[in-house]
């Protein structure tokens, strides 16, 4: 039986955009609903997703270039599980010396 997202159990994750990617997004932070895979936690690579198709291709062009944290701990892997209540930061690359 298929449930319908509005009913699916979500994950609530923060995400908070920085300097370009504020710019893109709009909005300096966001709370962001994923419905995991059955049997699968929601992964970082899932909330990318969402935020992208909120936004759109200004924030894919960004995102492309962006690092992220989870929890205050970078993200080397895309597929690491986002539990609900989590942040995530979407980082652009800085420039500075």
């Amino acid at each position: 039986m298929t449930i319908p997202a509005e009913q699916a159990e979500t994950v609530a994750v923060r995400v908070r955009y920085f300097a370009g990617a504020r710019a893109a997004a709009g909005v300096a932070e966001e709370t962001v609903r994923v419905v995991p895979g059955p049997g699968c936690p929601a992964t970082a690579a899932d909330v990318i997703q969402a935020v992208l198709e909120r936004h759109g291709e200004a924030l894919a062009k960004v995102v492309a270039a962006c690092s992220f944290l989870l929890d205050g701990v970078a993200v080397r892997d895309r597929g690491v599980a986002v539990p609900d209540g989590s942040a995530l930061d979407v980082l652009p690359p800085f420039a500075g010396g």
